[in-house]
């Protein structure tokens, strides 16, 4: 009888742990949910700059001493003719030889990759709906690391091509590879950069939540494989085996004891007598 009275003590005691675990869980999936709301959202944002950053033209601009007006893209560009404000545009995606130069063909191959790449990531999240959602992120997670790559390369290569004749009229003789010579950076070659940055810190951040998903899973797995107590589910056909119900008296000096053992349970009541 007192194994009984322990064992019964001992399930009160673990309510509290099996509580916190739950409410553990219930947290710890919560948050993972936020952050992959947070992750899709900025991988939208992130695509949003990486198109306008391939369509803009405004890589390299004039400055104060260049003999001509103009601004250079990755494949469109717009130079003045010395004689007026107006500028001659020229330049397509469609049409790599009106590009000036091989390394502006390749920079724009490579942030183009690195733009279908990540438009590829977004409409992989309709994925979440058919299948695991921590094969999901891992699939994005690669994505978006393999379109941060493009974005490097394209952004390396780049300043390969201003030694080209059509930048040198712009920019002046001082022109050389990596060197501007009296033209500046403009404002969409530093967003690519960044955008490299972007993307890595998405990438692995899809990667954690990918993992997240894989840990939890197992857990659930692992729940849902414990019965009771601990013990395995019963096996399938045959009923649990139940403790049998017991009654018990006992008899003392001062009284009669009476008791009632199912299970886990135990009740106990004493009958004292005074004569």
């Amino acid at each position: 009888m007192p194994g009984a009275a322990v064992a019964a003590a001992a399930a009160a005691a673990m309510l509290p742990a099996q509580e916190a675990a739950k409410l553990y869980h219930t947290n710890y999936v919560r948050n993972s949910r936020a952050i992959g709301v947070l992750w899709a959202i900025f991988t939208i944002c992130f695509a949003i700059v990486n198109v306008v950053c391939f369509i803009q033209p405004y890589w390299i601009g004039d400055g104060v001493d260049t003999p001509q007006a103009g601004y250079f893209g990755l494949f469109h560009y717009c130079i003045g003719n010395g004689f007026s404000r107006e500028l001659t545009c020229r330049g397509s995606f469609t049409d790599f030889s009106t590009l000036p130069s091989g390394a502006f063909k390749a920079a724009s191959f490579f942030i183009g990759l690195s733009m279908m790449l990540i438009i590829a990531c977004i409409v992989c999240f309709t994925l979440f709906f058919f299948c695991n959602t921590a094969t999901v992120y891992k699939i994005c997670a690669w994505m978006q690391l393999t379109s941060a790559a493009c974005l490097v390369l394209g952004c390396m290569i780049f300043p390969d091509g201003w030694d080209s004749d059509e930048v040198k009229r712009m920019c002046g003789e001082k022109t050389d590879k990596y060197t501007l010579g009296a033209c500046s950076v403009r404002w969409a070659y530093i967003l690519a950069i960044i955008g490299i940055l972007d993307a890595l810190i998405l990438s692995f951040l899809a990667f954690v939540l990918g993992n997240r998903q894989d840990s939890l899973m197992a857990e659930e797995l692992k729940a849902e494989n414990k019965g009771p107590q601990g013990r395995g589910p019963p096996p399938v056909g045959r009923r649990e085996r139940r403790h049998p119900e017991v009654w018990w008296k006992e008899e003392t000096s001062t009284g009669v004891t009476h008791g009632y053992v199912a299970g886990d349970c135990l009740l106990r009541f004493t009958l004292h007598t005074w004569w």
